[in-house]
């Protein structure tokens, strides 16, 4: 059974002043996202799944969907603030969306295999596609709350612009996910890396801690567990209009309680990514190095 990329690109680019999904930083005009399904379809990937919001259809569908759609099969869902579980209501003051948990729900109904859930503007780098498929080559129902993750190494992952939000991991000696915490404030400092606290506290953290980039590999079990969450999410914040639901809330309760499992695959890429406009240099200078070290063509779909 092939497994399904999910992607999440339905976020506006506020810190970097513009839509970073459709960005061209390849030598041929490529996109991160060009080359994301192009690692998947390589490793496997049966189909792709956009998270997008409705007035960027047009766009997104010219850029990705009309054009690859010869390539891999691809399907849209909308990520907007009505579109939430029957029964749930909110403030009509909320501006936005409740972040990457919502987001994946959106898909729920459009998945029916494994599927793996990436950023649209994070570079992830080949074998870390291909560690998922592989994971999931065999899957049955019975493995059906088996998850699985991507790690990396945060001092890999920080950008030199501004702060930039990480989940932070802990694991067994198997390589079990025991805890991820979501930290949105970490930057290097002259004392290392440093997130803040709850207390808006500096605590620092080691160079070599793995963690989370939004790089999961969910059964469609996940579903039904992030609707659950997100009820529960929505009693208790519906008149917070800031507050976000992510995906690490609800894997957290799904570890603790044993419901599931959350394996830390082993992936020694290089992960590099956009979250400010002044990473758009490197991450030019990156892509081309992938094509001169021959990773890549120098044009992906020719």
């Amino acid at each position: 059974m092939k497994p399904t990329l999910l992607i999440l690109a339905a976020g506006i680019g506020s810190r970097y002043g513009g839509l970073k999904q459709l960005d061209r930083l390849g030598p041929s005009g490529e996109t991160i996202i060009d080359y994301s399904v192009y690692d998947a379809i390589r490793a496997g990937f049966g189909k792709v799944v956009f998270v997008i919001r409705e007035n960027i259809e047009k766009e997104f569908r010219e850029a990705y969907v009309d054009r690859l759609n010869d390539k891999i099969e691809m399907e849209t869902v909308f990520q907007e603030i009505r579109n939430v579980p029957t029964g749930i209501s909110y403030s009509p003051d909320r501006q936005k969306p409740w972040g990457t948990g919502h987001a994946v729900l959106m898909a729920a109904g459009k998945i029916n295999t494994p599927f793996a859930v990436i950023n649209a503007d994070d570079f992830y780098g080949q074998s870390s596609f291909r560690a998922i498929a592989d994971y999931y080559k065999s899957w049955s129902p019975i493995r059906e709350n088996d998850f699985c993750m991507v790690g990396y190494d945060i001092g890999n992952t920080l950008s030199e612009h501004g702060t930039v939000s990480r989940g932070v991991c802990k694991a067994d000696k198997n390589s079990l996910l025991l805890e991820v915490t979501e930290r949105t404030i970490i930057e290097r400092t002259e004392d290392g890396i440093a997130y803040r606290d709850e207390n808006d506290v500096a605590i620092i953290i080691p160079e070599n801690t793995i963690v989370s980039m939004n790089f999961w590999g969910f059964t469609p079990s996940f579903f039904q567990f992030l609707e659950t969450g997100f009820r529960k999410f929505i009693n208790k914040n519906s008149e917070n209009l800031k507050a976000e639901f992510y995906i690490p809330s609800v894997v957290n309760d799904l570890v603790s309680s044993g419901t599931a499992t959350v394996k830390l695959l082993d992936c020694r890429e290089k992960w590099f990514g956009m979250t400010y406009r002044e990473d758009r240099e490197m991450v030019v200078a990156k892509l081309q190095e992938q094509v001169d070290q021959q990773i890549y063509p120098g044009n992906l779909w020719e």
